[in-house]
Parts: C-alpha cells; structure tokens; sequence
C-alpha cells in the first residue's frame, strides 16, 4: 500500500528542481567557456615524473606538495627533530621563514606523512635552502613508488621569477608552486631544456569597451568577444606531454597565468573574470609593469575565427615565445617587490 506523502516530501520536490536547474547552469557555463578557449591544434599532456597532489586548495592560503617525491639540498631544520601531523603544517613553517624583505632562509620542504610506510620517519619535517630554487635538488629513483616522501617549494620575494621572451619584450611571470606545484615542475623541465621550440603565441584579444584599464567590468557591457586575453601554447618540442592534473583554481584576475584545460594551452588575462568561476588552474601572475606588453600584443592584427560558434581573434603572426629563469639579485627593483 503506497504511504500517504507528507507535508516535507511535497516541499521536497521544487527543491530538487531547483538543484537540477542549478547544475544544469553550472554545465552550460563550463561547456561555454571550454569552446570560448578551444586551442586551435588540441593535444594531450602528463607530467609523470611526479605522483599526486597533497595540501590546501584555497589561492590565498595555499601550501601544496607532490607525493612521491624528495628534494634533496642543505636543511635548516631537521626533521628527526622537527615533526607535524600534516605536510600543510610543514609547509607553513618554511613559509614562516621566507616572509618579509630578506631572502628566504627556507625554500623547499620535504614531509613523511604515511603512517604505515614511514613508520618511525612519520611526522617529519625537513626544511631546505636550494641553491636555485628555480632548478631544485631532486632525489631521483627508478622506482617513484618507493619514495615516501612529500615535497613542496615556496618562492619569496624576487624568486620564481621567469620571462616569456617576445620580440615586442619579456613579459616576467611570478610563479606559484605552493598553489600549482604541478604546473610549475613542468616550467622547470622546459626551462632546463633551454629553448621552447613550439611555444608560441596564437590568439589576441583587447579589453574593447567591455573592461577599464585595471581589468574591472564596464557595467552594462558584454563579458566578450572579445575575451581580453592573449592565449599560446607551451608545448615544446623534445618534452613528453601528459595531462597536468587541476590543481589551485580561484578568480581570474587581471595578470592571471593559466592553463586551458590540463594545458599545455594556457592564457594571460588583461581583465578581471570573475564571470568564469574557479575553473581555471592558476599557475603564475604577470608583474604588473610587463601587462602594457601583452595589453600591446593584444593589439596586434588579427583575423575572426569561430571555434564552435564563439567568435575569436587569432594573430595574423604568431609570435613565438622562448623561456628564460632569473636569478634574484639580477632581476632590476620592481620583480623584488612581487
């Protein structure tokens, strides 16, 4: 015998409606926002030197390690005395030595965190000084499966700093390792390569009328096309590509360097999109004084395409990109500041 529907279960039924419709929207807009930045020669990548993620998610706070993976170099605490519940914990406390104006006595960070196969070595911290962090001390084994450790890298002021050289000037790109430890250890693999055959830049698109000078919305305006944003890829000729896993995702803000999808597309933002949600893994900033070269490349000729009914702008040039490191002290005053 059916039973008798009660007050709660008739007030349940607009309420999965409404869920429904939610996530439906939530679909529509990742879907649209997939085609608006269809890359024009799709391809595949992995970065399988490393395992999975470990740490936070949010942006703001963030202090993510690779498992599987030890870094080697000099330590500044040793972790037989120096033990955390979490690789978080561990993560901060390097952090906690690479504030303020000096250079950063702690850089890298290395953490136990499997109880069962680190066994007394559980909890250990070990902080280090790599001596170019840019191109860090990998302990490295035939087998990853059998290494136990967590590592992660922090960047203080004026260190991670890289260039995407152009022939209209570098653009200088602060890097994220604690958010995007992924994303960053397959720059370093392209930076010891020293080329970036195949790295180029292919479309370009203004702010238009749609957003002001420091990237926030016109109200009233349409959110694109055109997009503001200049978009490339940096898949090089010799590397092995796989899929870079999503890792942090906050806001796009204007000077946001992220990856399409799991790369190796990726774009620069001229404008503020909140718009887009947290989709996009964010694994570096342009300094602030280098936005006036991609806010120049975006004025670039180009011709209309469309991409699965978006209209977009692709470079009548592409313009190739080569990759280069800097070294803290000989970067000029205003990328010792970031």
């Amino acid at each position: 015998m059916g039973r008798k529907q009660s007050e709660s279960e008739g007030n349940r039924w607009p309420c999965l409606v409404l869920l429904g419709i939610t996530l439906l929207s939530s679909t529509l807009v990742y879907i649209a926002l997939s085609v608006a930045f269809q890359p024009r020669s799709p391809s595949i990548m992995s970065f399988s030197q490393f395992g999975s993620v470990e740490g936070g998610i949010g942006v703001g706070d963030c202090c993510r390690g690779i498992e599987q993976l030890e870094l080697w170099g000099p330590a500044v605490k040793w972790g037989s005395d120096f033990k955390f519940n979490s690789s978080d914990k561990c993560c901060e406390a390097c952090k906690s030595m690479c504030s303020g104006d000096g250079p950063c006595l702690c850089n890298s960070w290395v953490f136990c965190g499997d109880k069962d196969r680190c066994e007394n070595k559980f909890g250990e911290c070990w902080l280090k000084k790599q001596k170019d962090p840019l191109s860090p001390d990998v302990q490295a084994l035939e087998d990853k499966e059998k290494v136990i450790w967590t590592s992660g890298l922090v960047y203080g002021k004026g260190e991670g700093i890289i260039g995407l050289e152009t022939q209209h000037g570098t653009i200088h790109l602060k890097l994220l390792p604690d958010c995007a430890p992924h994303s960053v250890a397959y720059i370093i693999e392209l930076l010891k390569l020293h080329h970036c055959a195949g790295c180029h830049i292919y479309r370009a698109e203004g702010r238009g009328n749609s957003w002001d000078s420091e990237g926030n919305h016109i109200m009233e305006s349409p959110l694109g096309p055109p997009f503001a944003l200049i978009q490339g890829t940096l898949e090089a000729q010799g590397v092995t590509f796989k899929g870079i896993p999503a890792e942090a995702c906050p806001s796009i803000r204007r000077g946001s360097v992220a990856w399409i999808g799991s790369g190796p597309d990726f774009f620069i933002s001229l404008a503020n999109h909140e718009e887009w949600g947290s989709v996009y893994t964010v694994f570096g900033s342009v300094l602030p004084e280098d936005m006036e070269i991609a806010e120049k490349i975006a004025q670039l000729p180009t011709t209309s395409d469309v991409w699965k009914n978006i209209q977009v702008s692709v470079l009548e040039n592409p313009i190739s990109l080569k990759l280069k490191k800097y070294e803290v002290m000989s970067l000029d005053i205003r990328a010792k500041g970031s």
